[in-house]
């Protein structure tokens, strides 16, 4: 899909539609709407992200500075603070907002076309794939023309690890705290502190609060 999406030529107008909106393509993917994502703007869009990523890819290991600059050009917030092994790949970038000490393996994907809210302290192993991205099930909505797409955002709590391999789909939320195990399908909301696992995805155990958060929730709160 993405590889159409680049080759297709930059149309000028949008399709006909059945209903009337007001909306650019933009705005409707951020609302959870069908969108035209060969729209003029987010072509553009995409175009840009793609070069800053060649960028970034073909940085060196030693040349974190350059790296940082790019992630904070990259992302919509806390790229600067980020740390990501190449290759990295998403679709625009500017949807991506993550907290601090955020940290993510070799060979990641986000396909953000829906918002992507990462919290603090969260530790992505290689190969994890987060997608907001998604397609009407009806078959010919899908494939006639024009060809248009939905996305679901994804929120990803503080202190959560996504373990190699794992997939994040649409409209997914990770409370605080969870793991998620290495090749995972995590196709609903996932409760803080717990570990996941398996395709698709279920609870496998609760985590105990650590001794760092008990002694937290045990000092006396001033009145």
């Amino acid at each position: 899909q993405i590889l159409k999406k680049m080759q297709t030529p930059t149309p000028t107008t949008a399709p006909t539609t059945t209903t009337t909106s007001t909306k650019s393509e933009k705005e409707k993917s951020l609302a959870g709407e069908l969108y035209w994502a060969n729209d003029p703007e987010l072509y553009q869009d995409r175009i840009n992200c793609r070069l800053l990523l060649e960028k970034y890819n073909g940085t060196s290991r030693v040349n974190l500075e350059e790296r940082s600059k790019i992630l904070g050009q990259l992302f919509g917030s806390g790229g600067g603070g980020a740390y990501i092994e190449p290759d990295f790949r998403c679709d625009y970038g500017y949807n991506i907002h993550v907290g601090k000490n955020f940290y993510m393996n070799f060979n990641c994907v986000i396909l953000d076309c829906a918002k992507i809210t990462i919290g603090d302290d969260v530790l992505c192993g290689p190969s994890v794939q987060i997608y907001a991205a998604t397609h009407p099930i009806d078959s010919y909505a899908r494939t006639r023309e024009p060809v248009l797409e939905l996305a679901k955002p994804i929120t990803i709590g503080n202190r959560v690890w996504l373990g190699g391999g794992c997939i994040i789909c649409p409209g997914v939320t990770i409370g605080d705290g969870s793991t998620v195990a290495a090749g995972a399908v995590v196709t609903k909301n996932v409760p803080p502190n717990v570990v996941v696992g398996g395709n698709p995805a279920k609870i496998i155990k609760q985590i105990p609060p650590s001794e760092e958060q008990t002694s937290s929730d045990s000092t006396p709160k001033q009145q």
